[in-house]
């Protein structure tokens, strides 16, 4: 085989991986370069083996998914694969949005002052916060009674 198309062979299969994490939402995301010629409009995303259209169903959790993706405007540019476990389905939006952010700026670090100007590389900390003794919830205090 010749040395040039070996190369060309291993970029392709290389992936560049990273963590995203938001609430208690931790999401394992791998890119990987596809050509224009295996742009794959559907399924491009596989977030727990099943598309991410079907994974996230509204509207609105898919656009926050492929954010980065469309601020570079590289949508059929990649394909890749998530894990993503814990919290519920918006906090796991978001966790794949921080992953798939930070994997990016791994494939090509010129694309870090764009993500960083949207805000997609900064972790979002707010957690729930803790119950406090003598309180129904963090914050919410028992009924009152004057006698």
């Amino acid at each position: 085989m010749l040395e040039s198309t070996k190369k060309k062979i291993e970029d392709e299969n290389r992936y560049y991986e990273a963590v995203g994490r938001r609430k208690s939402s931790i999401a394992r995301v791998r890119i990987l370069t596809s050509g224009p010629s295996k742009s794959i409009k559907e399924g491009n995303l596989l977030i727990n083996d099943k598309p991410y259209k079907e994974y996230f169903p509204t509207l609105a959790l898919q656009k926050r998914v492929e954010g980065p993706l469309a601020r570079l405007k590289s949508l059929s540019r990649f394909k890749g694969t998530v894990k993503v476990n814990g919290g519920g389905i918006a906090g796991q939006a978001d966790a794949v949005r921080h992953g798939l952010s930070r994997a990016l700026v791994v494939f090509d670090t010129n694309f870090r002052k764009k993500l960083k100007k949207s805000g997609y590389l900064t972790r979002d900390p707010r957690k729930k916060e803790r119950k406090k003794p003598g309180l129904k919830k963090a914050r919410k205090a028992p009924q009152w009674s004057k006698r």
